[in-house]
């Protein structure tokens, strides 16, 4: 299951069932559950856990030292869950002292070719990253949120779940649960509607996702107005809900 030509270092915990390629390198202070595949010239560097049921692609960099001029070789983790797939030459960091000293990555995720994870970021499950996608510094994803290919998240932004930013975008503040965003600039371009008939959402919650949509962006309203409508509807519509605590939690204002 491990290839004689791959290259582990003795502290490294690979449990059973782990496959290794050729010419991968695994350092210390890795761990790896059960079920997941690791190609050839894959280099895992520690401390990262991994968990099960992975598959990492050749030419992948997992755990390597965050891109931050301010760390100076603090032991940092990065910690991802079961059953992502992480393809050709995409990179995925470890967290810094300046934040939690950890990225964390959930599971069921997709990460195509060159995408890249930045120090301290935090992506739920489910979330997709399409081709050359980059989330900067201490970044969000939600669950099911989706980033089309060569996005660009600013550090510290938060993309709400089960949204979707079109290809080429560039998001410089937080992007709401279920709005789908593109365009230079970017900017809002109404409900992730396909999205949700896929994940079993009610007609009434999609017609409801849109009216507090409408609220956030149509209505010409204050932010304080639109919330005080949005907390309304989520009584009857509890997804709403989640619209309006992702808004008041936001920091860096959202793309509106």
């Amino acid at each position: 299951m491990i290839d004689e030509r791959a290259v582990i270092d003795p502290s490294a915990e690979l449990d059973e069932g782990v496959k290794v390629g050729p010419f991968t390198v695994i350092g210390a202070g890795v761990r790896i559950a059960a079920g997941t595949e690791i190609a050839s010239h894959v280099v895992i560097k520690g401390p990262t856990d991994i968990g099960r049921d992975n598959r990492i692609f050749p030419f992948a960099t997992v755990g390597e030292d965050p891109q931050d001029l301010k760390y100076a070789g603090e032991e940092t983790r990065l910690v991802i869950g079961d059953r992502n797939r992480i393809r050709e030459y995409a990179t995925l960091h470890r967290g810094t002292v300046q934040d939690e000293g950890i990225t964390r990555v959930g599971s069921d995720n997709l990460f195509m070719a060159y995408t890249h994870v930045a120090h301290d970021c935090r992506i739920a499950d489910n979330c997709i990253l399409s081709n050359g996608a980059s989330l900067a510094g201490h970044a969000w994803l939600g669950e099911w949120a989706i980033l089309g290919g060569f996005v660009g998240v600013h550090q510290f932004c938060r993309v709400g779940a089960h949204s979707f930013t079109g290809a080429g975008a560039i998001l410089f503040k937080d992007l709401p649960p279920y709005v789908t965003a593109g365009g230079t600039p970017v900017a809002p371009h109404g409900v992730n509607r396909e999205g949700l008939k896929r994940r079993g959402f009610s007609e009434q919650a999609m017609t409801n996702i849109r009216r507090a949509y409408k609220a956030i962006y149509k209505q010409n309203l204050k932010l304080e107005e639109a919330l005080a409508r949005i907390h309304e509807m989520a009584k009857e519509t509890p997804e709403v809900g989640l619209m309006a605590e992702f808004i008041e939690a936001s920091e860096r204002s959202i793309l509106r």
